[in-house]
């Protein structure tokens, strides 16, 4: 037998699906906008009333993008950053976080204490540059990898995922002659998918969106990642955009804001493709320590 619902709870029901499809809409739009930008002539974009739909379809701004070699190569150092930093921060932070759940491990509770210390406090721009700098990893490929080997934040979430392993796994293993790097590498880290899901996708989106340190730390541009790039066709735009309505004349259907848009949409594909994949652990691994059993 059906229950009838109240009008009360109908208009509720309908008032949430409204509101919840202005959310939507607030939240892609502005992926929509870029979009329809990157895909309509340069010049054309600029003179504005552009909402919905390209009003001059192309593909030259893609066109112009990838025939960078520039571009080209801010993408392969993005990636090989992204890729290496990622894996070599997971790997890491796991290796530490488990030997810190150790009893035995001497000088235990001193390195925990100087671990949160670091999340409240850290020694500041100026200091870090010179840190780097004495290591001889400025203007170096290595200043995207090992300055983000260590989270102590991730720490406290694998140890927190690591906590629910039951220890008499470890127990047989260690009958059987395993040592700690074996039960690691054998049994918790394939135990340890969710956590590791949720830590590989909250790192992998900071390398890849990440343009600040190849400000700071490179002076060569071929070290440069895609958003540091694309950080200085936005610093330029206004200067085109002055030359544009000036008067300039270009055989071109571009322009550094268009460009802008197409850089913008290729950099947010990969991490879009992803996200996918990783979503059933993604939610698995940010309800660790939520709940006791």
């Amino acid at each position: 037998m059906k229950i009838k619902s109240s009008l009360g709870s109908k208009l509720f029901d309908t008032f949430n699906v409204i509101f919840m499809l202005l959310i939507c809409f607030c939240a892609l739009y502005p992926i929509w906008y870029v979009l329809i930008h990157s895909l309509n002539n340069g010049f054309d974009s600029a003179q504005g009333g552009l909402y919905w739909w390209p009003r001059k379809f192309t593909w030259d701004n893609y066109k112009e993008v990838f025939r960078n070699n520039e571009i080209i190569t801010a993408f392969f150092i993005t990636i090989a950053r992204t890729l290496l930093a990622t894996a070599a921060h997971v790997l890491f932070t796991a290796m530490v976080a488990y030997a810190f759940l150790k009893k035995e491990l001497v000088g235990r509770k001193v390195y925990m204490t100087m671990g949160l210390i670091t999340m409240f406090f850290s020694g500041g721009l100026i200091p870090t540059f010179i840190v780097i700098k004495t290591l001889g990893m400025f203007d170096n490929f290595l200043v995207y990898i090992f300055p983000v080997m260590f989270s102590f934040f991730d720490l406290i979430i694998f140890q927190a995922f690591f906590r629910t392993i039951p220890e008499a796994l470890e127990e047989s293993a260690k009958i059987d002659g395993a040592n700690n790097f074996t039960i690691f590498a054998r049994i918790i880290l394939p135990l340890s998918k969710a956590v590791i899901a949720t830590i590989l996708l909250f790192n992998g989106v900071f390398n890849w969106n990440d343009y600040f340190m190849g400000i700071i730390y490179t002076n060569n541009q071929d070290l440069h990642p895609i958003q540091t790039y694309l950080y200085k066709i936005i610093m330029t735009s206004d200067s085109a955009k002055t030359s544009l309505m000036a008067g300039s004349v270009s055989q071109t259907n571009f322009t550094s804001t268009s460009l802008q848009m197409a850089t913008m949409i290729i950099t947010t594909i990969p991490i879009v493709c992803i996200y996918p994949f990783l979503q059933k652990h993604f939610v698995k691994g940010m309800l660790i320590g939520s709940v006791k059993e």
